[in-house]
């Protein structure tokens, strides 16, 4: 956080909030020539740095000596959007106390949840939840917290989120899954728990390709196994291609062998004609295909 105060003594509260020294804080604000709302250009006050640095102490004198709980930055920021991306349960606790609200959107449609379970805080999700947090806000690109613990495979918020109603197939605006993010990113559990919870094996996205697609291409392997289990298509999909095409031009071997193993079609042609031994020049790739291949098509 970037700080430009407008008095010596407004710096010096800024200043004792970060660092959490609550005598010099008191001192301060006892002092009467300083406020608790005072603020810096990007209207970030000193409930919020203390928010943010977990202090829990100095958060507490600053509600006292009437900070508003509720003030929003330039960004759209809180002082609990800032404690629970920060993971600081005690504070998102003590704010609720006093009044914060769940419902404040950052500039980029950010929530107290949404940056909760973006950086995986189990503990602030589950406070969050319990004081009216909406399981279904969104980023401004249709991102929901389920999606965005997804993409950084926190299981455990995952679990939260699903059992509180969260929509497992629920998309972002290019039609990303929270299942294809995972598959991406090779968070094998996390796709092992969405699957378990209902989400479409063959979702695809803009670009036509599935999960399966995606984890074939960047030889994800125990996501491919996870997803096999479910029995994806392994057939042409939507983009043209086959993913078996995706983990031949991936080039990991392991990848080829798991998707051989579930039957995948080696004579399946992409939309240009193309098998997926026409793919590589690996002699190791080309053994492993050949062997698969019909005759005449060898």
């Amino acid at each position: 956080m970037s700080f430009k105060k407008e008095t010596p003594l407004a710096n010096a509260v800024f200043w004792a909030a970060r660092k959490g020294n609550l005598a010099l804080l008191q001192l301060l604000l006892n002092s009467g020539r300083v406020d608790a709302d005072c603020r810096d250009s990007y209207g970030t006050t000193a409930l919020m740095v203390a928010s943010y640095s977990g202090h829990y102490e100095c958060v507490k004198e600053l509600i006292m000596q009437g900070a508003d709980i509720n003030y929003q930055r330039e960004t759209g920021s809180t002082a609990l959007f800032f404690a629970s991306q920060q993971g600081h349960c005690d504070v998102v606790k003590l704010l609720f106390e006093f009044g914060a609200s769940t419902e404040f959107h950052t500039k980029d449609g950010g929530t107290a949840l949404t940056v909760a379970s973006q950086y995986g805080h189990s503990k602030v999700v589950d406070t969050l939840l319990k004081n009216g947090a909406n399981v279904h806000d969104q980023l401004n690109d249709g991102a929901t917290s389920l999606f965005l613990a997804a993409q950084e495979g926190h299981v455990t918020v995952i679990r939260q989120l699903l059992s509180s109603g969260a929509k497992v197939n629920q998309a972002r605006e290019d039609g990303t899954a929270p299942l294809w993010m995972a598959a991406q990113m090779g968070h094998s559990e996390a796709v092992k728990v969405l699957l378990l919870r209902g989400a479409d094996r063959d979702a695809d996205r803009q670009d036509g390709s599935t999960a399966l697609f995606k984890a074939a291409l960047k030889g994800h392997n125990s996501v491919i196994e996870e997803l096999l289990k479910f029995s994806p298509s392994l057939g042409l999909l939507k983009n043209g291609s086959t993913a078996l095409h995706a983990a031949v031009v991936g080039g990991n071997l392991r990848s080829i062998l798991l998707l051989l193993g579930a039957n995948a079609d080696p004579t399946l042609a992409n939309k240009n004609n193309e098998l997926p031994a026409d793919l590589t020049k690996s002699d190791r790739i080309l053994k492993l295909l050949h062997p698969k291949i019909s005759n005449g098509n060898s």
